[in-house]
């Protein structure tokens, strides 16, 4: 509790800023806030009266903070909670802010690597190249003489990252204690994917690691080049990697100039999008046009990889066979794939789910692939599922935010041609390889396999489980306890939360 004065400032705070943004009331119809807010929202500034809310709502973020603008980011994957309008404007949400001064990123060097920056580079500009809320780039040369981009992380971001992520999860859980019902939203569960994103953003050689990761899975494949890491000049707030030249994906005048074909750059872009994907399970998951340059031999070269996305096999699976049923009209087949998955609860009824799929379906048959957006059927079933209780699942919705990137990325390439057409051979080639009757027979082998390689295991759990119990009860994990504990605390949800809660929002209001 000892943190409760602070929450309740800082929500006074967030209140005045949305209320200045009139902001408040789509995040009222959305279910985010409560509905008798929505009126506040004409004491909106008369220069933002014209912007759309979500617009709105992205001016908000950026006032608030970098925290604040990740949170964008994230509901920008969540049309099924704020709307497809409002997710569209919320997906371009990027921050820029003027950069701190080139003497302070020289003592972020010196303090990390312990050496002056003269030990360390040939030259360093002092003035910055990029600059956002999280960190900003200076161009430097090495010792050696390779041109390289330092990244150096802004001053005290840690400490205000974590100062937001403790009243965002003080939030999610007192929402779940007070509203049941936002259970399955599993907000507890967003904010604590959203704690582990920002944990690797903000400890720079894990941006490093994700880099080299992604440059190993495209080793020998000359149209996705991987800028290289210079480890001996990487830290925790530093990342320091190959210096990259080339025009941005969307700069169609600049390609032509250039002799490039948009659509030849498109067809490499579809390919490494579906190869992270599918064949790589891990995806560069902030592909905005300003992450991705062109070679002037037409190469993709991605830079920015603080945000990735993972899909385990058995999601890819699942995510194929739901795009097959959809192209082949076979609903109950997607429907399937999501009682098996677990996605939807097993009381619900899997034939009205069936009738569910199917009406996001039909709209499709007959159109050819390039008239189909994956990025929006997914947002359309993420919409459906809500219906049926189907529980967030974080994996998905950053993949659908960067299908969401990719397929605009596309039509500023070429608005005549869908990625999807030009991924199709991979596409199939893939569902062959996985999805047909001999892939099946082979996954069957190995699920017997490696079932039988538990048997050990699961006995010696058996053993140990009757030996406890004999020698006098089961002794609980302390996980289990946690939990155990937690639920019975909700049991006894203080009443006054509420009354608190509306005290800091009237506070901001009486400031604004």
């Amino acid at each position: 509790m000892y943190r409760l004065p602070h929450h309740l400032v800082r929500l006074a705070t967030i209140g005045r800023v949305l209320l200045r943004h009139g902001a408040l009331s789509p995040l009222a119809e959305a279910g985010l806030a409560p509905a008798l807010l929505r009126p506040l929202d004409r004491l909106v500034a008369a220069d933002l009266r014209g912007l759309r809310a979500g617009e709105r709502l992205g001016r908000a973020a950026l006032t608030l903070g970098p925290t604040f603008v990740k949170t964008g980011q994230i509901l920008a994957t969540r049309p099924d909670l704020v709307g497809e309008e409002m997710a569209r404007d919320l997906a371009s949400l990027q921050d820029r802010l003027p950069p701190f001064p080139g003497a302070r990123a020289r003592a972020i060097l010196e303090e990390e690597f312990g050496r002056p920056v003269s030990a360390l580079f040939r030259s360093f500009d002092d003035q910055a190249v990029a600059a956002a809320s999280i960190a900003q780039v200076h161009f430097a040369e090495t010792l050696d003489g390779r041109p390289v981009a330092v990244k150096l992380l802004r001053p005290g971001i840690e400490q205000q990252f974590q100062r937001d992520l403790d009243l965002f999860a003080w939030v999610a859980d007192m929402s779940e204690r007070m509203r049941p019902e936002l259970t399955r939203l599993r907000p507890r569960e967003v904010v604590q994917t959203l704690r582990a994103a920002i944990a690797m953003e903000v400890d720079l050689r894990f941006e490093a690691a994700a880099a080299a990761e992604l440059a190993a899975n495209f080793r020998g494949d000359d149209s996705f080049v991987v800028p290289s890491i210079d480890w001996e000049r990487t830290g925790r707030r530093v990342l320091t990697l190959e210096r990259v030249g080339g025009l941005r994906v969307d700069d169609r005048a600049g390609l032509s100039a250039a002799g490039l074909d948009p659509r030849h750059v498109l067809q490499n872009s579809a390919r490494a999008f579906f190869n992270q994907v599918f064949r790589d399970g891990f995806f560069h998951a902030d592909m905005h046009p300003g992450n991705i340059f062109v070679g002037a031999d037409g190469r993709l070269i991605p830079i920015d990889f603080g945000i990735m996305g993972r899909v385990d096999r058995e999601t890819r699976y699942r995510l194929a066979d739901m795009l097959l049923g959809f192209l082949t009209a076979d609903y109950h087949r997607v429907a399937r794939v999501h009682f098996e998955a677990g996605y939807v609860p097993p009381h619900q009824s899997i034939e009205t789910f069936t009738q569910a799929c199917r009406s996001i379906g039909e709209p499709l048959l007959g159109k050819p692939l390039s008239e189909i957006s994956v990025a929006r059927l997914l947002a359309q079933l993420f919409e459906v599922t809500a219906t049926f209780e189907m529980r967030t699942q974080p994996q998905l919705l950053m993949l659908q935010k960067t299908m969401v990137q990719a397929e605009g990325m596309g039509r500023l390439l070429d608005s005549s041609v869908n990625m999807w057409e030009l991924a199709r051979p991979l596409i199939e080639d893939w569902m062959i390889q996985h999805r047909g009757p001999a892939a099946r027979i082979g996954q069957t082998g190995e699920s017997i396999v490696a079932a039988a390689q538990r048997i050990p295991d699961v006995l010696a759990a058996v053993d140990r489980a009757a030996r406890d119990i004999s020698e006098g009860g089961v002794r609980l994990h302390p996980d289990t306890v946690e939990r155990l504990a937690d639920a019975l605390s909700r049991r006894r949800s203080p009443s006054w939360l509420p009354w608190l809660l509306a005290l800091a929002l009237a506070i901001g209001w009486a400031v604004a």
